[in-house]
């Protein structure tokens, strides 16, 4: 079996890559990507190294374990050898992967038609989609040419919210602007619950004040929705990895 995972060529975010990768790499699925160029992609480094960030680095950046996954992937040959959105085949895949990341590089992500195209495709196969934080609104964007509705009309959904978004703009604004605001006009739970049948198909679960881990998913929170799985941010990869990992499985036992 094979899953793959979309990303931009820049600025997604190396949790939400690296520990998919990882979770589905070690349990035996052989891991696909695909990018906006076709050239190999690259986590945004300051995800990575915490500049700027100041005294809030500690709890915005990437975990340990995250780092340490995404310098493994770095070596991965499939990672090395993505295929760019026009070239994907919903027919080759068992499951896609949609992660985040708010940089501006991720804009060619986010607005590309060809990915969202895609997107739709598996939907309609009905294979398993999983989106965390900003991926959501690559899915939301996704629109059901028979329906002309997105195609999580009708789909209960999380995503990245307001609080969590807000408060991370205003705690790094003075030093880095709109960094953590992908789009400073709206917020990604606004858009997201605008694409929805009802604002109340929008999950926001627990406060998300603690991160997942390989040994607690606890913390972790995840909604699935038939063929579909969405998690907030960061802090869910784990719970949202396992998840996407048994949904594959009961993919390929059918």
């Amino acid at each position: 079996m094979t899953v793959l995972i979309a990303t931009s060529t820049t600025d997604f975010d190396p949790s939400e890559v690296a520990i998919p990768w990882k979770v589905l790499r070690d349990a035996g699925v052989e891991v696909a990507f695909a990018t906006d160029t076709g050239k190999v992609g690259s986590a945004d480094p300051i995800m990575l190294s915490g500049k700027g960030l100041g005294f809030f680095k500690g709890s915005l950046i990437a975990g340990k374990a995250a780092q340490a996954a995404y310098k493994e992937l770095l070596s991965d040959d499939n990672f090395q050898n993505p295929i760019k959105y026009d070239a994907i085949k919903v027919e080759n895949y068992s499951g896609l992967v949609l992660p985040g990341g708010h940089a501006q590089g991720m804009l060619p992500y986010l607005e590309s038609k060809t990915l969202q195209t895609a997107i739709v495709g598996f939907f309609a196969a009905d294979k398993p989609i999983g989106a965390i934080c900003h991926g959501v609104v690559a899915v939301c964007r996704s629109i059901n040419p028979d329906t002309g509705k997105s195609v999580l009309s009708g789909r209960k959904t999380t995503s990245l919210q307001n609080r969590q978004e807000l408060l991370a703009h205003k705690l790094t604004k003075r030093k880095m602007g709109d960094y953590f605001l992908t789009y400073p006009d709206i917020t990604v739970e606004d858009e997201v619950v605008a694409s929805l049948a009802s604002a109340d198909d929008f999950v926001s679960g627990p406060n998300p004040m603690f991160r997942d881990s390989a040994k607690n998913l606890k913390p972790g929170f995840t909604v699935r929705d038939g063929n579909y799985l969405s998690a907030r941010w960061p802090g869910d990869a784990y719970s949202f990895s396992n998840e996407f990992l048994q949904m594959i499985r009961e993919y390929e036992d059918k």
